[in-house]
């Protein structure tokens, strides 16, 4: 690891160092919509070579960057869904709306989670909306979240198909937003009109 460099403030480690590329990845992508190594460089005041030291392309750099924000989305998430429903008063059908309507508004607005979704990705991002893993960790989510979600139908099975109908509205609305793509408003009341009553019986 260089030990000069980063704006005269070097990591602690290489954990520390690959953090803070990922971050300045970030800021670069908030800032610009797009970024390169050299830009990452630059920012953090080290040479490009350090930088390949832990992302060895730009691709592996994004991808990282992207990988993160997923991660950071899962708490979001939970948070977001536990407060809207303390905030509203709200049930499970309310919960399902805000679960689908939240990740969609992130994929799409977030600048690294945006790689996801974009030209030459997105096939493959959806694919693997419903794939068993991606439906074991929509069922883990489910359990976080203040509802009786037993209530709707008989135990783990309607769970897990209900995980899978999530997903599977998530990923219609990633492949094709519609012309012109609703607005945070619009996208719930749409769940709201034709997702929620089939959880409300």
């Amino acid at each position: 690891m260089r030990t000069h460099g980063w704006n005269g403030s070097p990591p602690q480690d290489a954990d520390e160092a690959r953090a803070r590329i990922l971050a300045a990845a970030r800021a670069r992508l908030a800032a610009a919509g797009s970024t390169h190594i050299s830009e990452v460089a630059e920012l953090l005041g080290v040479t490009r070579q350090t930088v390949y030291r832990y992302f060895p392309t730009t691709d592996d750099l994004l991808n990282a960057a992207a990988t993160e924000a997923v991660t950071e989305l899962e708490g979001q998430l939970v948070q977001h869904v536990i407060d809207h429903l303390a905030r509203t008063g709200g049930d499970a059908a309310d919960a399902a709306v805000e679960i689908v309507a939240y990740v969609y508004e992130h994929l799409r607005g977030d600048p690294a989670l945006n790689r996801l979704v974009a030209p030459g990705r997105i096939t493959a991002t959806v694919a693997g909306l419903t794939t068993p893993s991606a439906i074991a960790l929509g069922r883990a989510w489910l359990t976080s979240f203040p509802v009786d979600w037993t209530a709707i139908g008989p135990g783990d099975e309607a769970q897990a198909e209900l995980v899978e109908h999530l997903l599977r509205t998530l990923q219609s609305f990633v492949l094709d937003p519609g012309e012109p793509g609703r607005s945070g408003p619009q996208l719930r009341a749409y769940l709201q009109r034709w997702l929620a009553p089939a959880l409300r019986g």
